[in-house]
């Protein structure tokens, strides 16, 4: 076979899942400790790619700071077979965050890692409660596996 050439192709097997962290969620691990804790995002994201790679699965994560940079993500990764978000703070602010997960075909699971509802009255409200599949508070960083296996068996139930 000399002179041939040969194109390795890659087949998706498992379900795609999104994992996007809005702000100051790159600061994890040192911002406000007693609330948020001690493991960074890097740790987080390993323990869910892990996890998600243990189920035949492919984690693809993102952070920002900046809102528009969220939504781009979600919309450019439209094909995906779901989401987790962290949306921080955004959460208690974002119309159109929230439009923009509304807009995605498939499931989103809203995480937040301290109890937002025993937090400051701003944080009381998500704009996200009603547009995701479920949501995941105040379970802290193991919120995030959580939510990710929730989203696996979901998506094995409905055959994804």
């Amino acid at each position: 076979m000399s002179g041939g050439r040969y194109a390795r192709v890659v087949r998706r097997i498992g379900p795609t899942i999104l994992l996007l962290n809005g702000p100051n969620l790159s600061a994890l691990g040192t911002r406000e400790p007693r609330i948020y804790g001690t493991t960074t995002l890097a740790e987080v994201v390993a323990r869910c790619r892990g996890a998600a790679e243990a189920a035949g699965a492919t984690l693809v994560d993102m952070q920002s700071n900046h809102e528009g940079a969220l939504i781009d993500f979600l919309q450019q990764h439209a094909a995906a077979d779901g989401a987790i978000i962290n949306p921080g703070g955004l959460a208690h602010t974002s119309v159109v965050l929230r439009d923009a997960v509304a807009a995605f075909l498939s499931p989103v699971v809203e995480v937040h890692i301290s109890d937002i509802a025993a937090r400051e009255p701003f944080r009381h409200h998500s704009y996200l409660v009603d547009v995701t599949a479920h949501q995941v508070i105040g379970k802290g960083v193991a919120g995030y596996e959580e939510a990710l296996a929730w989203l696996l068996t979901h998506l094995k139930e409905r055959g994804t």
